[in-house]
């Protein structure tokens, strides 16, 4: 076998090359599951979007007020920063109460629908066990 490898070796490296290749299958997300709260730079950003637009109007480019944004965010202070951690933090509180929320109703059963399958699925239930009783 070639370099030293035994049989089993040589085989197993052959599989792993088939399937290198392969894309895996995306899992669907849960459109009902709330969204991750913004850090605080987002939160600036958010701000810092809205004045670097009105203050200039005629720029196109996404990657210029990124790299603004991320220069004037680095030249701050930390009081400067300070009201956009506030309010990174209390979105962050809405977050958690949000996440508990519809943990509770994934542990409950109560998601994507699955109430209306289930009524469906009792109405069809209780359809057939009068038939069955009509026959006897």
């Amino acid at each position: 076998m070639k370099g030293g490898q035994t049989k089993p070796e040589a085989t197993s490296t052959d599989q792993r090359l088939k399937t290198r290749g392969r894309k895996k299958t995306k899992t669907t997300k849960d459109p009902n599951k709330p969204k991750r709260p913004p850090s605080s730079f987002f939160v600036f950003l958010d701000d810092f979007r809205r004045e670097f637009n009105e203050a200039n109007p005629n720029n196109k480019s996404v990657a210029a007020v990124g790299k603004a944004a991320g220069a004037k965010w680095k030249s701050m202070t930390e009081e400067e920063k300070a009201p956009y951690a506030s309010k990174a933090e209390r979105k962050n509180s809405e977050y958690v109460k949000s996440m508990q929320q519809y943990n509770m109703k994934l542990a409950s059963g109560t998601n994507r629908g699955e109430d209306e399958e289930s009524k469906s699925e009792v109405d069809e239930a209780g359809g057939s066990e009068e038939e069955e009783e009509d026959n006897d």
